[in-house]
């Protein structure tokens, strides 16, 4: 059984307007668990709207949304919240900023959680939060009191994502969260990526502009344009795959997504 399963959903913003625009027209998808799949596609394809859609962020006129065997389609955002995951472009989005890391993963962590009557963050809920925050490598585990907006850019989205992964989501959805980064954070962050995406009980759609880095990670990678879904490869067809394949067959239009 397939873990997500949109099916014919179509968005249109300013329905009825002059300014009326099919952001997504009767778009089909299916992610298997352990799934990770990349997302390219020029400014406007609809990418961000898809997922933000999957998300519960927008309504959809049309189709349906499952996950994990659930119609979500039309549960509230923060319904859905329980079992997707997010991680935005914005490395100050994700994070209370005026509270601690530990305080911040506490959140995350028990966000589908019942706490009962034990105040504050207990010695073993820091000894499990120090343990992983190691697999960070940034030493964060040592930086536990320190409050969030003391963090750099490449150290406060990898907190970001390990937060949106430490309540053990169905569902990871990544909106460029790379490209506010250096390229060296950057680098670390997407590595990051692929280890938690490992997982084999969840599955993850992750935008991204740089082309090389959606045919580098994950297993599939799909094309929008225009609201729709051009392209689906994966396996021997994408590995045959290139940047300048793509450029050529797609006519993609941002030199952004070459670097």
């Amino acid at each position: 059984m397939n873990l997500l399963e949109v099916k014919g959903i179509t968005k249109v913003f300013g329905e009825g307007t002059i300014n009326e625009r099919t952001a997504l027209a009767q778009v089909d998808l299916e992610l298997s668990a352990g799934d990770f799949v990349t997302v390219i596609g020029n400014n406007g394809a609809g990418k961000s709207t898809l997922l933000n859609c999957i998300a519960g962020v927008y309504s959809v006129d049309e189709g349906t949304i499952m996950l994990d065997g659930r119609n979500i389609t039309k549960l509230p955002e923060h319904k859905r919240a329980e079992n997707i995951g997010r991680v935005f472009q914005d490395p100050l989005k994700g994070t209370a900023f005026d509270m601690t890391i530990e305080q911040n993963l506490a959140i995350a962590y028990y966000k589908n959680k019942k706490r009962g009557l034990q105040p504050g963050i207990s010695a073993k809920d820091r000894a499990f939060f120090r343990e992983h925050l190691a697999m960070l490598e940034m030493g964060l585990e040592d930086k536990m009191t320190q409050k969030v907006k003391l963090l750099s850019g490449g150290q406060r989205q990898a907190l970001t994502l390990f937060m949106a992964v430490i309540a053990e989501p169905k569902l990871l959805l990544l909106d460029e969260h790379t490209a506010a980064l250096d390229p060296a954070a950057a680098a670390t962050v997407l590595s990051l990526t692929d280890k938690f995406a490992s997982r084999k009980d969840m599955c993850t759609l992750m935008i991204t502009h740089n082309m090389k880095d959606a045919l580098a990670y994950g297993n599939r990678t799909i094309l929008m344009k225009s609201g729709k879904i051009m392209m689906d490869i994966s396996g021997t067809e994408r590995e045959a795959m290139t940047v300048e394949k793509l450029v050529e067959k797609f006519s993609i239009e941002s030199d952004r997504m070459l670097l």
